[in-house]
């Protein structure tokens, strides 16, 4: 049962609007925070109060085929993946979602987004394992899909079931990308968006041969399609965008739209290039980080992810000061909570969602209780495991190092189904 209310004392809690950590008491009520209040350090304070880390990008019923989709390139993963995809049961995919889930908390990730078909058993998951979750039916044209009956009808069929259901679990419609949906369905599914008002998710410009056999097949490049049939807007939740031009980058800012930023999976999968994130960001566009599925990058440390794509960047522009690790950091957080247009989500506020990470300062990876640094080693040297508290919605899912005894009781029979089913 949620706690109605604690005060979280003796903590360098990070204030988002002064980009700083400040010591002090973070106060928690009806999952909500309701307090923060200064005070002076009168000891060795080690604790660093954080907000949850926000997953922009996941398949995360993928879990279960990690390690069975390696070394090919994008298009011949898609097909095997739209192979296993067809074979999958129910108790698959819900055993599946559980351990990905386990494993997005274990890496202190206490929201994601989601783009997959049968959200309604992937909704059932995350309400088990009381994880804040942004969950989008995927769409694509009625003739190609796996899917009975059309797939914007059963996005919509979804949303309007499961709208309201959870205070932390919300229904949206996602779009599989340009290569596999007409502007019909484009057109159907953005209108879906706009009626409930909810967050439309899909892959976007991730490869070059995507970019060109797009243009060659319409004589616009994808971006700049969606631009001009109005499907840009600040609902759009946009993976990947690697192969922009200026053009395209200058449409994503005015339209406001979020770009989550893959970097291993894209490096795995030897999607070329990189996305332009100094560009984007200098355009307005609101970047933020996704790990995307087990099967395409075989992780959801979304530290390593950002990690990676950070000194990506700075080796392949030659300039280590082009991002910056608070940049970095507010994409892993507050960016995250204006994709999912959920006030104040991935800030420690008052009025802020009480989803937060607790770190020890002395663990092997950090060593240090100087709160001017801590931002700097989150980024680029922590390993997951220095989290010792996780919360969501105000109540304990990691304590003192160890995982809620539900959940990981729910780990633990969902991971025998899968090993007596599929020998994973």
């Amino acid at each position: 049962m949620m706690e109605t209310s604690k005060t979280i004392e003796d903590v360098y809690y990070y204030d988002t609007s002064l980009n700083r950590f400040i010591h002090g008491s973070v106060k928690i009520q009806n999952g909500i925070i309701a307090g923060v209040e200064e005070t002076q350090n009168s000891g060795d304070c080690s604790r660093f109060l954080i907000p949850g880390f926000i997953n922009t990008h996941s398949h995360i019923a993928m879990s279960r085929f990690r390690g069975r989709l390696d070394d090919v390139n994008l298009e011949k993963f898609l097909e095997k993946t739209f192979k296993l995809d067809s074979e999958r049961t129910k108790d698959d995919i819900f055993h599946s979602t559980i351990c990905g889930i386990y494993e997005l908390l274990s890496n202190g990730i206490t929201s994601f987004f989601d783009l997959y078909y049968d959200e309604d058993i992937i909704w059932d998951a995350c309400n088990k394992m009381d994880i804040r979750s942004f969950l989008s039916w995927n769409t694509l044209d009625r003739e190609i899909t796996t899917q009975k009956g059309d797939p914007v009808d059963n996005a919509e069929s979804f949303i309007r079931e499961y709208n309201g259901k959870s205070s932390i679990i919300y229904p949206s419609i996602g779009i599989q990308g340009v290569y596999v949906a007409s502007l019909d369905t484009m057109r159907a599914a953005n209108n879906v968006s706009k009626k409930f008002d909810t967050v439309l998710h899909m892959h976007l410009s991730e490869t070059r041969k995507e970019v060109y056999e797009f243009l060659d097949k319409t004589g616009k490049r994808p971006v700049e399609f969606l631009s001009d049939n109005d499907l840009l807007s600040k609902r759009l939740n946009a993976a990947h965008c690697v192969w922009l031009n200026d053009h395209e980058i200058k449409a994503l800012g005015k339209n406001e739209v979020n770009v989550s930023w893959n970097s291993e999976s894209n490096l795995k999968l030897g999607t070329g290039g990189f996305p332009p994130v100094p560009e984007l960001m200098n355009n307005g566009v609101n970047i933020t980080i996704g790990t995307d599925s087990n099967g395409s990058n075989n992780s959801l440390n979304i530290l390593e992810t950002a990690k990676t794509g950070t000194i990506s960047i700075k080796n392949g522009r030659w300039d280590a000061g082009i991002l910056n690790a608070t940049d970095v950091f507010r994409m892993l957080t507050v960016n995250g909570g204006r994709a999912s247009h959920i006030p104040y989500l991935g800030e420690i506020k008052i009025g802020a969602p009480a989803d937060f990470n607790i770190i020890d300062g002395n663990h092997f990876s950090l060593q240090s209780s100087d709160p001017d640094v801590m931002i700097n080693q989150i980024v680029y040297s922590m390993n997951p495991a220095a989290i010792t508290d996780t919360v969501i919605n105000g109540k304990y899912i990691k304590k003192d190092g160890k995982m809620n005894l539900d959940i990981e009781n729910n780990y633990r029979e969902s991971l025998r189904f899968l090993k007596a089913a599929f020998k994973v």
